[in-house]
This record gives structure tokens, sequence and C-alpha cells, in this order.
């Protein structure tokens, strides 16, 4: 039988080598999610709501959180009676976490970092070069703080005394918007000052009643009537007991206090809010306590004409009206400013600034720039809503457009640091109207 020949078999082609995955991307950075944010708002950043409870007050309920938070951190913190606008400072709270006070940047529908570290990474870009050089942060904060009844008569400290512990002065101003004081709650009049006559011996001998009650120190001064609508500057180290109105705050960015009123509304006030943020040694040496307060300024028998605010018109178009509502000098120094802007249904303003501000709305819906503003009727604790934003130095010069979309007047209220507004009024100046 024949023999098959051989057949020589083909070599087989290797298989072809999988393509190696590409890595996967790098995880961003805050760097990279800063510029994204500014970038997609075109330099104005959405910010979360900052809720801030304090132990000693109770909430008077105004400032849109749902009544069913208004302990959403506990029954031991204290109810939420405080919203911070654009804050880079901490709260000085007892317990509190290190982020309580600082405001967030929504972007992508998500919290994703501090307007601290916004600021820290992209400096003069965000807050203007004179802000930056000299401070090297947003030194500033506004807020909403909401009681049913008034505050202890108190002081903040100057620079001087708050250097002593680490920390800075607070001076700070009021404004009363007219949209949140449907109601003026329990007590709507603030104690200022000191009546003239009083000496130093008085107030001495109120300290040293601490312990019996109340201690009678409101017997030494004036409470004045609130009216929505209208301020007031005060500097550090001037006796102030808040009254029962909604209040905007614009002040420096410090939370140092002294209370020197023992018991409010039948509630005992700590002695440790007294001397928390005096040099430890002092706790106990009531004459320092009372020399730390600026005497000429709390007897001062023109105390209102000195202080008092009004709006001032500072610009205007068909259809808006923008006013200032805080002004004036600290110690001759322009710290902080702010302004109220009403912009009608359906107009468009566009509106320039001298520099960075943080914005809240009070009323309204529309749009500033390509970012969305809505004024909310309640805000669940931990929701992320549309009426607040922070305009970068940048955006502010080169104008922002504002535009009501809605069927009632658009209001907000934005506040300015210092070295922005040196051509602002002074106090006093509503009166040559």
């Amino acid at each position: 039988m024949a023999k098959k020949a051989a057949v020589a078999s083909k070599p087989k082609s290797p298989a072809p080598k999988a393509k190696p995955a590409p890595p996967p991307p790098a995880p961003k950075t805050d760097t990279h999610r800063i510029r994204e944010a500014l970038e997609a708002g075109a330099g104005i950043l959405r910010l979360a709501p900052t809720w801030v409870p304090r132990s000693f007050l109770m909430p008077g309920r105004r400032i849109k959180l749902a009544p069913q938070d208004l302990y959403a951190l506990g029954a031991h913190r204290g109810g939420i009676d405080e919203r911070w606008f654009s804050s880079t400072t901490a709260a000085a709270n007892e317990g509190a976490p290190p982020d309580e006070g600082l405001s967030y940047v929504v972007h992508q529908g998500k919290r994703m970092f501090t307007l601290r570290d916004a600021v820290a990474t992209e400096g003069a870009k965000l807050i203007g070069g004179p802000i930056w050089e000299r401070y090297q942060r947003w030194p500033v904060y506004s807020k909403f703080f909401d009681n049913m009844g008034p505050i202890p008569h108190h002081m903040h400290q100057s620079n001087k005394q708050a250097a002593l512990v680490g920390q800075q002065g607070k001076p700070e101003s009021y404004y009363f918007p007219p949209q949140l004081n449907a109601t003026g709650n329990n007590f709507p009049y603030t104690f200022f000052g000191l009546e003239p006559g009083t000496t130093k011996a008085d107030i001495r001998r109120c300290l040293e009643r601490w312990n019996v009650g109340d201690n009678g120190i409101l017997d030494y001064s004036k409470a004045y009537r609130l009216t929505p609508g209208t301020g007031w500057l005060v500097p550090p180290c001037v006796l102030h007991a808040p009254g029962s109105l909604v209040t905007y705050e614009p002040q420096w960015g410090s939370d140092v206090f002294a209370m020197y009123q023992s018991l409010v509304e039948g509630r005992p006030v700590p002695r440790g809010l007294l001397t928390k943020d005096f040099p430890r040694d002092k706790h106990n040496d009531v004459d320092y306590l009372v020399e730390a307060l600026d005497w000429n300024s709390n007897v001062d028998p023109s105390f209102k004409d000195n202080h008092y605010l009004e709006p001032i018109i500072a610009e205007q178009g068909d259809g808006w009206v923008d006013r200032w509502i805080v002004y004036g000098k600290v110690d001759g120094e322009e710290l902080f400013t702010a302004k109220e802007l009403t912009v009608d249904p359906g107009v468009r303003a566009k509106v320039r600034d001298n520099g960075a501000y943080g914005l809240i709305t009070v009323q309204g819906s529309g749009h500033i720039g390509k970012l969305r503003l809505q004024t909310p009727a309640m805000i669940r604790f931990g929701e992320l809503t549309e009426d607040e934003v922070f305009v970068t130095h940048e955006a502010a010069r080169q104008g922002v457009l504002f535009d009501n979309t809605g069927s009632e007047p658009l209001v907000t209220l934005r506040y300015f640091g210092p070295l922005t507004n040196p051509t602002a009024p002074h106090v006093g100046d509503h009166k040559k109207r």
C-alpha cells in the first residue's frame, strides 16, 4: 500500500495581543473643582445654606428653616437661630465641628468644597488684590439672626483685646429686612450702650451680682425701638442687647463676645459667656472686665446720631434701584458695607461693583448671570437652595446681570469686604436727603 505523503502543517499565527486598558482618569483635586465651578458660573459661585445654633437663645422661626429641623443638631447644641452667608469664619460654639459656620460651594448639584478653600486657592482672583494682599483671607461675613426674644447685653472685643486670646475683634452692623419681619416677636427693641451719667462702679456692682439672678445692667441702658428697613453700626467694646427682629448682620470675620447680663427672660446666662474671650488670668478680675468697655462710646449722649442708619439710594435705572443699607467707618476704617437691590418683574439690570460680595435673596425669583435665583418658602436642614451666591472680584467689576423673571420684585442683599467702597456714605448722611 502506497504511503500518503506527509503534509507540512502551517504554523499558527500568534493571537493578537489585547490592548492595555487606558489608565483611569486622575481624581480631580479641589483646585480642579474650584476652577470648574468658577468657569461654570462665570465667576459666580452657588453656596449651600450654613446653619448655626446658639445654646443660650430661642429660635424666632422666621428665616425659612423648617420647624421640625430647628434642633437638627441636637437639643444639647441649642436651636438653630442663625444662617451665615459667604462665611470663611468658623463658629465659636462649644461642641461644634470644625466646619460649623463655614460656607460650602455647590457644584454639579453637590456640596463640593468650602469657600475658605476656594479663597485660599484662587486668592486675589476671588476677593481682589487689596483684600488678599492685606488679609490673605475673606475677612468678613454676614448672617441672619432670628430670636424669639432679646439677646443678653454684650460686647465684642477690639482687635487688641482679642489678640490676647489668639483671635480678632468684631465690629458689626444691622439691617432689618422688611420681608422677614412681618412679626416682631417678643421684644423688638435693642438696648445700646449705657445711659450718660453711668459710672464704672455701677457696672462693677452688676458684675459682682452675677449669681444672684438679674444683675440689673439694663437699668443703666436705653432701649431703642427697631424699625424694619433701618439699621445700626456697632463698633467693638460697645454694649448692645439685640432685639427680636430678624437681623441681617454684616460684620468682621470673628465670633468673639462677652455677655455682661446675667439673666434674660428668666434664663440664666453662664458666667463663662462673659469671660470666654478674655485671658484666663483675668476671668475673676472685675475691674479688668469693666475697663474692657469703650466707656466714652457707651455713655455717648448722641449715641443714635452716631450709629443709626437708614437706606440711601446708590444707583437706579428703569425698574430697579440699588440702596446703601450698611455704611460708615469704624475707627476711621471702611471695614464692610452692604446694599439692597430691588428689580421689578420683567426687568433686567446690569450692576457693576468695586469688588467681591456675598449675596442672599429675600424676595422673588430670577437669575444672576448664569445662575438661577429663587427665594424659598421653607428649607429642610441639609437641603440645597438657589438663594445664595458669592460673586468674585472680577465678575463684580465687569458687571453682573440681574434678571427678574418672576411676578414680584426680586430683592437681594449683598455685603462687601474692606477697602471696597471708599465713597460709601457716612453715618448720618441719610439726614441730608
